[in-house]
């Protein structure tokens, strides 16, 4: 199914079947919070897009390489509903704690996949067994390998899989750590054995409890080892694009929620080197060293991190191009292509500010509009606009596209739905820091990381059909409503109070 288009999510296969059964429990009345406000912002930008759509039928664009508005149209308008359709499911399989904590363990045990297999590839493709990999690859997946010793998991491409890592997972991981929220490990499980059992159950009280202690010692380590090796899987992709966005989506979370975790750590740094607080010069000592150390092997990893990266010409050419204007800089860092589909797509927002030209319809000025210094010098332009390609151009900037196709008033709707997440993630942080406001933080937490890194990658993405793209934001606002909602009115009788809380406008 979807023959000629790159992006086709395997987990569009079980949502389909999902779907059905999140209908007949919504008709049920078992989905306490259907409605968040965010949906019905979502919403108003299809239908925004659906008005720019008819009016850009009406601008008649002549057909390209055998496709013509109707066919981009229909498939622009289906990719839309499977992305919706992957943010409805996520908001309603998303209702409590409970509920999250049952969705993030699934997301990391695909992560464990992900890295496995991974490190399957890496070790393989530098000892000589590209062959066989290549022959295990291409049992799942539509491309197989790429040529150079890149892993790309079980995505389509290196840059795919990074990507995933930065937006779906990552949030996560580093909420964890922030936060202390373990996900997979269950605080609330009953003590083994109660006071009051018998001289048998007695005797095996120790070894029991001992057991589980291990047992949950073991869970807390899960996340901090995904944390990890997810940070060397985006290394192992050698994807710009995941290195960057992972980075700066990490500094914005530290900044907006870790607030508190910067304070402890700097008080534990701190207090290190206070000798009031030595008990002896050994304890000093001690103290002290475990700070240096930690700080070395700090050092350590960013030098050897840095030099890592610096082999890859891939990477380096960032560092030692000497070309001195924007555009021959572009081009000779290899983002030249994605400059120019970019630019020549603005033409059509340019020509349509309000309305934009209709889903699916921005390639058909791309080619007329490339740029002049694009047009030499780069094959994938060349081959592009040579006569005997069959291939359709898109932006590849999601916002390119939404100010292309739907105009200011579709970008303004779809901006204002990214800002009405951030906003439930921000009213989670501000929950007072108490035991029983951990995950409400913890999902604060991830969805800022979530929202920087989707907002990131839609610079270099313009699919709506990529389920990483929504997940993460349908269980923000389909869980924010539980882990807010005050004691008072959680414990209240009243049902207009819960249903005035859980309307669309409160």
């Amino acid at each position: 199914m979807g023959n000629g288009t790159y992006v086709r999510p395997l987990a569009l296969y079980p949502l389909i079947l999902l779907i059905p059964v999140l209908l007949i429990r919504l008709k049920q009345g078992q989905i306490s919070r259907p409605w968040p406000g965010a949906l019905t912002v979502l919403l108003a930008f299809i239908l925004a897009a659906l008005a720019a759509t008819a009016i850009g039928a009406t601008l008649a664009p002549l057909e390209l390489r055998g496709v013509d508005f109707s066919d981009r149209a229909l498939r622009a308008g289906v990719t839309l509903i499977i992305g919706v359709s992957f943010f409805a499911a996520a908001v309603w399989m998303n209702q409590s704690e409970n509920d999250l904590r049952f969705s993030v363990k699934w997301l990391l045990t695909g992560l464990a996949a992900h890295l496995i297999w991974g490190a399957i590839q890496f070790v393989g493709l530098n000892s000589n067994h590209r062959k066989q990999l290549i022959e295990i690859q291409n049992l799942f997946s539509v491309r197989g390998l790429v040529k150079n010793k890149r892993i790309s998991g079980f995505a389509f491409e290196p840059s795919w899989l990074a990507g995933q890592i930065a937006s779906l997972y990552l949030p996560w991981l580093v909420a964890a750590l922030l936060m202390g929220y373990r996900a997979l490990n269950n605080k609330r499980s009953e003590p083994v054995n109660q006071p009051g059992t018998d001289i048998d159950q007695h005797l095996y009280k120790r070894p029991a409890e001992l057991l589980l202690t291990l047992q949950s010692l073991a869970r807390s380590w899960i996340e901090p080892v995904l944390l990890v090796g997810s940070l060397i899987g985006i290394f192992l992709t050698y994807s710009r694009s995941g290195l960057v966005i992972a980075m700066l989506a990490g500094i914005a979370t530290i900044i907006l929620a870790g607030g508190q975790s910067a304070k402890t750590f700097w008080s534990w740094a701190r207090t290190g080197f206070d000798h009031k607080r030595w008990t002896s010069i050994s304890a000093g000592l001690k103290t002290v060293g475990s700070r240096v150390v930690f700080a070395a092997l700090v050092v350590a990893m960013l030098i050897g991190a840095a030099t890592f990266l610096a082999d890859k010409g891939y990477i380096a050419v960032f560092f030692n191009s000497e070309k001195t204007d924007i555009f021959s800089y572009a081009v000779d860092v290899f983002l030249g292509p994605r400059l120019a589909y970019a630019t020549a797509a603005l033409q059509a927002f340019q020509t349509h500010p309000l309305t934009g030209v209709g889903l699916g319809a921005s390639g058909f000025g791309i080619y007329q509009n490339m740029p002049d210094w694009i047009l030499t010098g780069v094959p994938e332009i060349a081959n592009q606009m040579s006569p005997t390609s069959s291939l359709y151009p898109n932006p590849k900037n999601l916002f390119v596209r939404l100010l292309a196709e739907t105009g200011l008033s579709g970008m303004v709707l779809f901006m204002t739905f990214y800002l009405t997440l951030f906003a439930d993630a921000l009213t989670l942080l501000r929950q007072r820091s108490t035991p029983d406001s951990i995950a409400a933080r913890w999902l604060g937490a991830a969805g800022v990381f979530a929202l920087a890194a989707i907002v990131l990658q839609g610079i270099s993405q313009d699919s709506f059909a990529m389920p990483e793209m929504w997940l993460n934001l349908g269980m923000l606002a389909g869980a924010v409503g539980a882990l807010c909602m005050p004691k008072q009115i959680a414990a209240s009788s009243e049902p207009q109070i819960v249903a005035n809380y859980n309307s669309p406008d409160s």
